[in-house]
């Protein structure tokens, strides 16, 4: 009877056999192949989705540029360097430069006061400072011209602009506030800063980002809106390309009047990106999460009230109670669906 054979206990090749077993049980660092060539291949489509929209998004820009190429530089010149143009870019440049800042400064204290003090019914407040978003700027228009007829020029359209677009100023300076960090002022404070140095010199520059943002959205809103201009009559870049055509159908001066102002548009983006900077704010460490400190109002509760309510009143009052006094005048005669169908599409 034959004796079976067995490798020795300890042995190299009891030794050789568990390395490789921990070998093949072992997770390996390199990356899965076929992982990566997925990703790959899903940043290529994006990559390609993103170029093919910009290229989309540019028709327009091209389209003016081989105006200009077919109509010629001389003409070109003639059409762009002329008393008219030199008009509506200071009409459109002060509409810019008063009503930008304006917003800035109304977002900003609405803000402050809805996300960082105790006024009462702040969320309210919060609420009806996004809400005319939901009114078209040229029914703000209309409403106003219709409650004041002698309202027209440079400085009825700065007040419809801001009454306009203002929430798109605040609703990145509110959402930056609340995210912002309190151990940062409470640091200041401890140091002797008072309130308003506290306000000025820890918490604005964090803000930088969210009003160089919702300031290049209303300046390019502004540089982009007909209607609101059209019923006040003020005569802006985007006014004047429509009178352009339906005047004269002088498709090559509209052209280069619309040249001017995608110039325009081109000059308030690189503003925004010198004023931005390349400054970041990071948090270095998890902290502890915690709510912000509200500060107290005391005495000046009444008076920090009128500033919410009265631009409610302006950005939403105004444009209801004109409706709804023309829908009143009206009668049940306005309400007819065939037209109301018609409008709706």
């Amino acid at each position: 009877m034959g004796r079976r054979s067995f490798p020795p206990s300890g042995g190299a090749g009891a030794t050789s056999d568990l390395m490789q077993s921990a070998i093949d049980l072992a997770p390996s660092g390199l990356p899965d192949t076929t992982a990566v060539r997925a990703r790959r291949w899903s940043v290529s489509w994006i990559s390609l989705a993103a170029v093919f929209v910009s290229l989309f998004a540019l028709l327009p820009l091209a389209f003016i540029i081989w105006v200009a190429m077919q109509t010629g530089w001389e003409t070109v010149a003639s059409l762009v360097f002329r008393p008219r143009v030199g008009e509506l870019l200071v009409n459109t440049s002060l509409l810019v430069v008063l009503a930008v800042p304006i917003s800035i400064v109304l977002s900003v204290m609405l803000a402050w006061l809805t996300e960082r003090s105790d006024l009462p019914g702040a969320r309210l407040w919060a609420w009806l400072s996004v809400a005319p978003l939901a009114i078209p700027a040229f029914v703000h228009s209309y409403a106003w011209i219709t409650m004041v007829p002698r309202l027209h020029g440079l400085w009825a359209g700065v007040l419809v602009s801001v009454i306009a677009y203002f929430p798109f100023l605040y609703l990145p300076v509110a959402a930056a506030l609340r995210r912002l960090d309190p151990a940062l002022e409470d640091a200041a404070a401890a140091l002797g800063l008072g309130p308003w140095r506290v306000f000025r010199r820890v918490v604005l520059p964090q803000l930088r980002l969210a009003i160089c943002g919702g300031s290049l959205l209303v300046g390019l809103h502004l540089l982009a809106e007909y209607g609101l201009y059209v019923f006040i009559r003020f005569d802006t870049f985007t006014t004047a390309i429509v009178d352009q055509f339906q005047s004269t159908f002088n498709g090559p001066a509209a052209n280069m009047l619309a040249g001017v102002l995608v110039t325009c548009c081109f000059v308030l983006l690189g503003l925004e990106v010198l004023v931005r900077g390349e400054e970041r704010y990071a948090r270095v460490g998890s902290g502890a999460a915690r709510q912000q400190q509200r500060t107290s109002l005391g005495r000046a509760t009444i008076p920090c009230l009128l500033l919410p309510a009265i631009t409610t009143l302006l950005a939403l009052g105004v444009p209801f109670a004109t409706i709804g006094r023309w829908l009143m005048a009206g009668g049940a005669d306005v309400w007819r669906l065939d037209e109301i169908g018609l409008a709706l599409g």
